[in-house]
């Protein structure tokens, strides 16, 4: 039995726009890997954000909860803006000469396959798991300021917002999985899965933007991106439990409450949207 979903706020609706035209190629403070580390996320956001739109899509005509349902379209509106916002920042890491528009078709071509001949309940869990990896890396990058650190400030308001987003929605696919009757075997099963395959997926990116860049053999700079990741207090070493607890009957994603990060997000930028130029 899953753990009854406690009382938080809806997702919120915001159609931020960035202007990314100012933004240097290595905008995270200088650190090329660094930057290069949230450039290879956003490759698979575009194709992703659209999967996890049509896996949750699929199954709201199920769904009787009347607020389960509108947040089914918050969160579809949410991740249509999110997929947006990341085609323009892969059209400029596009600009900057990385081979981004073959990584895309790389990951649309595997989302495609999954679609066509992956059972759709089984999409619905791919989407929970993915799901919780970019909440649980979301919640680091609200906790903890050291994470845009020296960053561009418009890719901190990009990356900070994307990150409050993902903490707001962060349930709503789970729900929809649990109100289908999705099991915890399978949802276990296909969380494995989706681990060894995402997180290969990033490793073979980072690999490919690496040497794009010139510094795939660099010692120092590969250094610098595991002390950022690892090896310093508070990063993702941290995330082991929480992730693991995805694996335990009656687990559901908001017993990591992050509503103090959310209201302390909406008090520092949700007053004040970007736009573009």
């Amino acid at each position: 039995m899953t753990t009854l979903a406690p009382r938080r706020d809806p997702p919120e609706v915001r159609d931020f726009r960035f202007d990314l035209s100012d933004v240097p190629k290595y905008w995270h403070g200088g650190r090329r890997a660094v930057t290069l580390f949230f450039d290879n996320l956003s490759v698979f956001f575009p194709a992703g954000e659209r999967f996890f739109m049509a896996s949750v899509k699929a199954y709201r005509h199920r769904v009787e909860d009347e607020r389960l349902q509108r947040e089914v379209d918050a969160f579809c509106e949410q991740e249509g803006h999110h997929s947006r916002e990341h085609v323009r920042y892969n059209k400029m890491l596009a600009r900057h000469g990385y081979p981004v528009a073959a990584m895309e078709q790389r990951v649309e071509r595997h989302l495609r396959y999954v679609s066509t001949h992956v059972p759709r309940g089984r999409q619905l869990a791919a989407t929970c798991a993915l799901e919780h990896f970019t909440a649980l890396l979301a919640s680091l990058v609200l906790k903890d300021p050291r994470m845009m650190e020296g960053a561009h400030p418009k890719m901190a308001e990009l990356w900070r917002w994307h990150a409050a987003e993902e903490n707001e929605h962060k349930a709503v696919a789970f729900d929809v999985y649990t109100a289908i009757g999705g099991t915890w075997r399978a949802r276990c099963f296909v969380m494995l899965l989706t681990t060894l395959s995402f997180w290969g997926r990033v490793f073979g990116h980072q690999v490919r933007l690496m040497h794009a860049e010139g510094i795939l053999f660099s010692v120092r700079e590969w250094f610098d991106l595991a002390r950022f990741l690892f090896i310093r207090p508070g990063g993702m070493l941290g995330l082991l439990g929480p992730y693991l607890s995805y694996y335990r009957p009656g687990f559901h994603p908001w017993e990591h409450d992050t509503s103090a990060l959310l209201a302390q997000w909406k008090t520092a930028y949700g007053a004040e949207p970007p736009r573009s130029a």
